[in-house]
């Protein structure tokens, strides 16, 4: 008796998800059988056979007829072409949407090789390539102190005019940069927040208003090591504020990709030691600055995102950002 209830239990079960799959199914693709009584039968399909209609219910999952004469075929007709126009609308619309969705998330996470992603979150990023595989490299800005992910936040600092012909270099610990980039010629993508006269050019353009935006907003450089650290500039600085460079800097072209910068060496590295660089405006660097290296023969990068390894989560809380000199 107990395994007779217990089975009839499980009959009962099944029948009820049937119930509540069977419907949803049976919706899937509805049409109508219009009637000339003003009625209608919801069915999935019919054919005629001599005088009747044999349809299968929409409602009841059954075969079914009923006399030809009953049906009014010019209304069905046209019932179920409007219903097939407003579906391929619908349809339409629908595909229009995940266009403009992925045109959205081309342009804050655009797709830089199969299966990786820049974050939409920003920061900069460093394309490498290991034994034939992409991967993506978070470089995280450095002054001899500071290592932290930032993402599109990031610290600024600039040189203030000093005394005459004073000196001053931007030196960086360590003889080589954490991430060191196994190709000589790697892609640099940067989404940052821009300085005030970056962004006020960006609304500008986007209001139609033609404002220049820097050309080379980031500049590469080669680093020298000295007494183990890595010197980024020697700069001289005048009374007037100008800013002599003395880096070694690195030809480069810059193409716009979505919301990124995408930084390119012109020409094939040498094996050594570089930083990518914000140029502030035309006399002042970022003292803060993006430090790699290029040697072919190096580790694989251990924070490297491949393919098959998702980007971990960053670190989003918003850094103190250090205040740009007055003009």
């Amino acid at each position: 008796m107990r395994r007779f209830i217990q089975r009839m239990c499980l009959i009962s079960f099944m029948a009820a998800c049937l119930s509540a799959i069977l419907p949803a199914w049976g919706q899937q693709n509805p049409q109508r059988l219009v009637l000339k009584d003003g009625s209608y039968q919801t069915v999935t399909k019919w054919e005629i056979k001599g005088d009747r209609v044999r349809y299968y219910s929409a409602e009841r999952f059954l075969w079914e007829e009923l006399p030809k004469e009953l049906v009014d075929w010019p209304a069905t007709e046209k019932y179920n072409q409007e219903r097939q126009s407003r579906r391929a609308e619908a349809a339409g619309q629908l595909a229009q949407e995940e266009s403009a969705d992925r045109e959205v998330e081309d342009m804050h996470s655009p797709q830089i090789a199969p299966g990786l992603r820049l974050p939409d979150q920003g920061g900069v990023f460093l394309l490498d390539d290991f034994h034939t595989e992409a991967q993506l490299v978070e470089l995280v800005q450095n002054n001899g102190e500071l290592n932290k992910q930032m993402g599109k936040n990031v610290l600024r600092a600039a040189i203030n005019p000093l005394a005459l012909s004073s000196k001053q270099t931007i030196e960086l610990k360590g003889d080589h940069a954490n991430v060191q980039a196994h190709v000589p010629q790697p892609v640099i993508f940067v989404n940052v927040t821009p300085t005030d006269d970056i962004a006020d050019a960006i609304a500008n353009n986007r209001q139609g208003k033609d404002s220049p935006i820097p050309a080379e907003r980031y500049r590469i450089v080669r680093l020298q090591t000295k007494k183990n650290n890595r010197v980024v500039g020697n700069l001289k600085i005048g009374l007037t504020g100008h800013v002599s460079e003395k880096e070694s800097w690195i030809r480069t072209t810059s193409t716009q990709v979505g919301d990124w910068a995408k930084i390119t060496p012109a020409e094939p590295l040498e094996p050594g030691e570089y930083a990518l660089v914000e140029m502030l405006d035309k006399t002042q660097v970022n003292l803060y600055v993006w430090d790699f290296g290029f040697n072919p023969d190096a580790a694989a990068n251990p924070s490297a995102w491949t393919p098959s390894n998702p980007a971990p989560q960053q670190n989003t809380a918003p850094p103190s950002l250090g205040k740009r000199p007055p003009k």
